[in-house]
């Protein structure tokens, strides 16, 4: 079993199960008291997480979302290429299925990538460029669409504020859009499209009042690009992840910002470890870098077994505690963890 997982500060953590051929769960957890808190406030007896929720979905979930400020629930899988929304109720420990939404894909193995937008709920979806669209979840109606007929494989989309969106598609192809425009996307060209099977994943960090966002890019083969999003053509450097192989299965790859730290980024899905980076010594093009932090554990709780090492299947970063992260693996375990800087502080 194989699961993944979205975390809220205050909504806890919500998990879902995939397998190809069984019914497949998915749970809300409320957090421990001690992750509940932005301080330390104290030592709390309680440290396992609480299962509030609970219910089940006959097609393998991929892709699951919390819609902020909601009790709902949006997810994407396979079979069949549709979204499917869930409620969270409140008089039960029910979570229940409750509609569904149609994308312009019908056959095949492909699955919407999806992200929310938060201020008015509404939900950004997509198999391809030319099937992207924005869905109210009042109304029901396409607030916005690519209308264009770019064939290009999305690998995941993110949410940038009430207008604005990223998309990244597998061929590492990057692109910023606007949605009071019509279709005009800042972006760069593919890195290697379709060059040896390699696909990319990427997440853009909203530097504040900073210059810009900022996208980190991932390759199944190791390689992590920064790219300034004033200038998506050249990218500020690209070094190489110690990575022994390819990532066994693109689908799980995974960078990601931490929301708490300035220059500190995660990456998974080449193995059973979560490594953590800093990017500010990084300089140049083609560089190998060393992680600031590897978690091991996922495959110390399977080595006594003497089975093969699970595989992360994904990992999110605390969004209140700076150094704190959660990630599965293949073995259904979950795990939170702190990470410490080996560096002498200043």
């Amino acid at each position: 079993m194989r699961h993944v997982f979205l975390c809220s500060c205050h909504a806890g953590v919500f998990i879902a199960g995939y397998e190809s051929l069984k019914k497949n769960e998915i749970l809300h957890l409320m957090l421990p008291p001690r992750l509940s808190v932005k301080e330390n406030q104290g030592l709390f007896p309680e440290r396992d997480f609480k299962v509030s929720h609970g219910g089940f979905s006959d097609r393998a979930i991929l892709e699951l979302k919390h819609v902020p400020d909601t009790r709902l629930l949006v997810t994407s899988g396979l079979p069949g290429c549709y979204l499917r929304l869930w409620h969270i109720t409140e008089d039960s420990d029910v979570i229940k299925a409750v509609s569904t939404i149609s994308v312009q894909e019908k056959a095949g193995d492909l699955w919407p990538r999806l992200a929310v937008f938060s201020m008015v709920p509404r939900v950004l979806h997509g198999v391809q460029l030319s099937s992207l669209q924005v869905v109210d979840l009042e109304s029901w109606k396409t607030t916005y669409s690519s209308g264009v007929t770019d064939s290009e494989e999305l690998s995941n989309l993110q949410v940038l504020d009430g207008d604005t969106f990223a998309f990244c598609c597998t061929s590492g192809r990057l692109g910023l859009v606007d949605t009071r425009q019509p279709w005009a996307p800042l972006e760069n060209p593919s890195p290697s499209p379709g060059s040896g099977g390699q696909r990319w994943c990427a997440e853009v960090k909203d530097r504040g009042q900073g210059p810009g966002p900022c996208f980190s890019s991932l390759c199944t083969d190791g390689q992590l690009c920064l790219l300034d999003a004033r200038d998506l053509f050249h990218p500020v450097s690209s070094v190489q992840c110690p990575v022994t192989t390819p990532s066994p299965d693109p689908e799980l790859l995974r960078v990601t910002w931490a929301p708490g730290l300035d220059n500190c980024l995660a990456v998974s899905g080449f193995d059973g470890t979560v490594q953590v980076y800093d990017v500010t010594s990084w300089e140049g093009m083609g560089s190998q870098v060393k992680p600031l932090f590897t978690h091991r554990g996922h495959i110390f709780l399977d080595e006594s077994k003497g089975d093969t090492a699970p595989l992360v299947t994904t990992h999110t970063w605390h969004p209140c505690k700076p150094r704190t992260l959660l990630s599965s693996a293949s073995d259904a375990s979950l795990h939170v963890w702190d990470w410490v800087d080996p560096r002498p502080s200043c």
